[in-house]
């Protein structure tokens, strides 16, 4: 099989991977950080939108306005899939290929109030990017940025743009972090009816409720962290 072949369409703007917004476009060419290397880029970009943009699972917003890569760079903030989109816009904007990878999780790190309302620990359509470098696709998972993961003694995920970048599955201290059970398989867009519909069956119990908390105040309660 060609691995060009269909290329052009991980290379597009869609309504979700709005690079053609001026925020997004500005976004990653600064801090592709003036480099003309796409491996280079690719790796800068990944550690712009790991720890420039706040891990928040509460910020779950399961609409086309609610999962741009614009919406996100402008809130600073947002959960896996929503960061994963903002990585493959830049990409695309520099004409690196890139998709959006899913799998379901068993991830350990979450708040009470994360597991009260999930009734699981398994966090399903758990979203990366995948780039295309050096004629090769690889897995990038820009999600915890490294704040985050000095609260929950967590490694952070580091990423070369040579080998896939996946979660880790202990903690600094040996403790069980994150397991993957399902893989969803690799999108040129966001599949949103599929996860609404996953969402709708797993998580039944689930309100909005938790959406309106704090999820830094929350990491700070499980941790026994002061907020800074």
């Amino acid at each position: 099989m060609n691995p060009h072949s269909n290329m052009d369409q991980y290379l597009q703007p869609t309504a979700f991977m709005n690079f053609d917004h001026a925020s997004v476009a500005a976004f990653a060419e600064e801090k592709a950080g003036g480099n003309s290397d796409p491996v280079q880029q690719a790796v800068n970009l990944y550690y712009a939108v790991r720890d420039s943009i706040y891990y928040d699972p509460y910020a779950i917003v399961l609409t086309i306005e609610g999962l741009r890569a614009s919406s996100t760079l402008d809130q600073k903030r947002g959960w896996c899939v929503a960061k994963a989109v903002l990585l493959a816009a830049c990409c695309r904007h520099l004409g690196i290929p890139a998709r959006l990878g899913f799998a379901d999780v068993k991830n350990h790190l979450s708040t009470k109030r994360l597991r009260e309302r999930m009734k699981t620990d398994v966090f399903y359509w758990h979203g990366y990017t995948s780039i295309y470098v050096n004629g090769q696709w690889v897995k990038a998972t820009p999600a915890f940025n490294i704040e985050l993961c000095k609260k929950f003694s967590l490694k952070p995920l580091e990423f070369d743009a040579t080998a896939d970048s996946i979660y880790h599955p202990f903690d600094l201290a040996g403790n069980r972090h994150m397991e993957y059970v399902n893989e969803r398989g690799e999108f040129a867009d966001i599949p949103l009816d599929l996860i609404i519909k996953t969402f709708l069956e797993k998580y039944p119990e689930a309100d909005t409720a938790w959406l309106n908390a704090d999820f830094d105040q929350d990491v700070a309660r499980e941790t026994g962290a002061e907020r800074q």
